[in-house]
């Protein structure tokens, strides 16, 4: 079964909860609206559920579910009747999530009489943490107290910085009672009535101010002018197929809706960060929104330069093994719940080997899209910083490769991007035992090296530009000594603690294609791996190839697909001239998202297109999620071959062929050094609104 056959016989993946986001607060219900115990629904606020049921009654039953509909990342509509006989009524429920929530309620009267009837909101909290939620044995917080008002009701819990509360009140006369609000209606014929519930938050004794204002229209709230401001600022995409193209908007617009404001712990003040992910990862992240940042680069630089900002007011300062801080380390993630157990007490946990190389390479990065340098002189000591850590802590036994081995037991055990605990072994299935230097993480030091050398060279100071891309020349030859699997034909994915080659076939190597420490005589023979039936579905690339022995196409790291990274390995492969290769892996991906709705989820199952002729989703999936809606972007470029040097006054530009499944692709309104330009990636390759520069049709590397 060919690729194009799939795309025939796809249908969209229903979703079995609507998911709303705006900020740190998220809602998760069924497709009916309503929040029911016994499960992960709820909304959520600064990592704590603050609601877990929500549900709304018709005189005392529950209403016929019609349809639900997504309005944006941040609102949805919910429709039903009212169950029974009697004169017919539409319930219209418009949500709306951000610093809590606001629900409109509209009965809509179908019949020839006057109705009446009572709408009743069951509601309960036990403000649990976000993880212990998550983990499927939700913890309360402590003792619930309830209090009633002539409007709604209250509900507290805990003391001190612990103390969460969440305030429900409703318009007109209601009845109120511990976990029970109701409003008497009464509908004219062929007419309607409406009322509004809020749910605010308090956090810590200061109570959320709500960002939709009772009698303020939905069109001129913060979040819609934000999300309008966002998509307008956003380049427009033509792409050969509609689908595809729908997919860029969605991807667009979920961007816009995991922006967040991210606070120094200092009180230096906020910059906009894009969260991790919905529903369990609304929170700055070192790696995810370093990658996120540079995927998404084609839509704006100004984000990448506030997250290398945030993280930078947040690097590192001390040696704490609870939280695994260590001087210039960039950090892993933050939290706010009351009892994450990574950070034990504080508000970052710093377990990440890949983010500080990452946050060294995205300043590079940059550069050469047209940041002037000015911009980018008060992160140069944080590089530095970075730096020292790499070559002091990163490698920690001195041999050249940056390692990982957790401080404590309750940090994680593997710090890449696959960081779950089975997800570095041995093809033979064994567990790799640390300290353990994965491939992907040299490769991202390597990029590191190379951006301190040219940003060096940009400062004037050659000194450091020559010995950074000394470094960088020593790491790549060190690096295919150590790594490269001669007998097998591909690069380990990593060396264990006794420095020998964890030789499982994984997609880690496509990363190493991807910032150039491949050696350019193994190449084709890694881009043929990569491509392989064993490594590539149709969909994506898999993460562990089918014939290793931990193989399990429903695992979250051992044989599923994640977006971001075949997003990666056909950035690796397009620079090393394997343009077909990418785009095979860039139509994979674009149908699966289709398949999705036209949003890719995080991940989704391994198994093989001749298997199911649609991607099957992976059981708890995060969506929307920050590096799965930016990796199409990412793959729009590595087709086209389109990567800026502005300094040097060029741009490579190198569409495929004709026959390539994203032929004919062209960026309009694309912001690139202060200007708006658009990238034509017909035959012609060419670039309009950058004069005096020059456009090269030729790969890099």
């Amino acid at each position: 079964m060919t690729a194009s056959t799939v795309v025939s016989e796809m249908r969209p993946v229903a979703e079995p909860t609507i998911t709303l986001v705006e900020g740190t607060s998220f809602a998760i219900s069924g497709t009916t609206g309503d929040m029911v115990p016994g499960g992960v629904s709820g909304l959520y606020c600064r990592d704590t559920r603050v609601l877990a049921t929500w549900r709304l009654l018709v005189d005392g039953c529950s209403y016929e579910p019609l349809s639900a509909h997504l309005d944006a990342p941040y609102q949805a509509t919910f429709l039903g009747l009212r169950a029974g006989t009697g004169v017919p009524l539409l319930v219209q429920r418009v949500r709306l999530v951000g610093e809590g929530m606001r629900e409109d309620l509209v009965l809509h009267n179908l019949g020839a009489e006057d109705t009446a009837c009572r709408l009743t909101m069951e509601l309960a909290t036990e403000f649990a943490d976000l993880f212990s939620v998550k983990s499927g044995q939700p913890e309360p917080l402590d003792t619930v107290t309830w209090s009633m008002h002539e409007d709604g009701v209250t509900a507290n819990a805990g003391g001190g910085d612990r103390q969460r509360g969440v305030r429900v009140r409703a318009d007109g006369p209601t009845v109120v009672a511990p976990g029970l609000l109701a409003v008497d209606a009464m509908v004219p014929a062929r007419g309607r009535w409406s009322a509004t519930i809020e749910v605010v938050p308090i956090i810590g004794h200061q109570q959320a101010e709500s960002l939709y204002p009772r009698h303020e229209p939905l069109h001129q709230t913060v979040p819609a002018l934000r999300q309008r401001d966002w998509q307008d600022a956003s380049p427009t995409f033509e792409l050969p197929r509609e689908k595809w193209t729908t997919v860029i908007d969605r991807s667009i617009q979920d961007l816009g809706a995991l922006r967040i404001q991210s606070s120094a712990d200092d009180g230096s003040g906020s910059a906009e960060v894009v969260a991790a992910g919905a529903p369990w990862f609304m929170t700055l992240f070192g790696r995810d929104s370093l990658l996120t940042a540079w995927m998404a680069l084609p839509l704006g630089q100004e984000l990448a330069l506030s997250t290398l900002q945030a993280l930078a007011a947040r690097q590192g300062q001390r040696i704490d093994p609870l939280n695994e801080e260590e001087p210039g380390r960039i950090l892993h993630e933050v939290r706010h719940g009351t009892s994450f157990p990574l950070t034990a007490g504080n508000s970052a946990y710093y377990g990440s080997v890949d983010a500080t190389p990452l946050f060294c390479m995205l300043v590079g990065e940059l550069y050469r899209w047209g940041m002037p340098k000015q911009r980018l002189a008060p992160l140069m000591p944080h590089i530095d910083r970075a730096l020292a850590w790499i070559l002091e802590y990163g490698d920690r036994d001195g041999d050249g490769f940056v390692e990982y081995q957790r401080a404590t037991d309750k940090g994680l055990l593997n710090q890449g991007w696959k960081d779950s605990h089975d997800s570095v072994s041995f093809a033979d299935g064994r567990l790799a035992d640390g300290p353990i230097a994965l491939a992907e993480v040299q490769a991202y030091v390597y990029g590191a090296f190379l951006a301190r050398s040219e940003l060096a060279a940009a400062f004037g100071d050659h000194d450091a530009e020559v010995r950074w891309a000394k470094r960088a020349r020593q790491l790549h030859a060190q690096f295919h000594e150590a790594f490269w699997l001669s007998s097998h034909g591909y690069y380990a994915l990593a060396l264990d603690g006794a420095k020998r080659p964890v030789d499982a076939l994984a997609s880690n190597m496509g990363h190493v294609l991807w910032t150039g420490l491949a050696d350019r005589s193994v190449a084709g023979t890694v881009a043929e791996r990569l491509i392989s039936p064993e490594m590539f579905t149709g969909w994506g690339v898999r993460t562990l190839a089918t014939t290793m022995r931990r193989y399990d196409p429903v695992s979250y790291h051992n044989g599923s697909v994640w977006p971001h990274d075949t997003a990666l390995c056909a950035a690796g492969l397009a620079s090393y001239g394997y343009v077909d290769e990418a785009d095979m892996l860039a139509q994979g991906i674009f149908d699966a998202a289709v398949a999705f709705g036209e949003r890719l989820p995080e991940l989704f199952c391994g198994f093989d297109h001749t298997e199911f002729p649609y991607p099957v989703p992976y059981p708890t999936s995060c969506s929307p999620q920050a590096w799965a809606a930016a990796a199409p972007f990412l793959l729009l470029r590595a087709v086209l071959g389109f990567e800026p040097e502005i300094p040097s006054k060029r741009v490579y530009l190198d569409p495929p062929s004709p026959t390539a499944h994203l032929t004919g692709v062209v960026l309009r309104d694309l912001p690139l050094a202060s200007q708006r330009v658009v990238v034509d990636g017909t035959a012609s390759g060419t670039l309009h609104g950058l004069p005096g520069i020059d456009v090269i049709h030729k790969r890099r590397r």
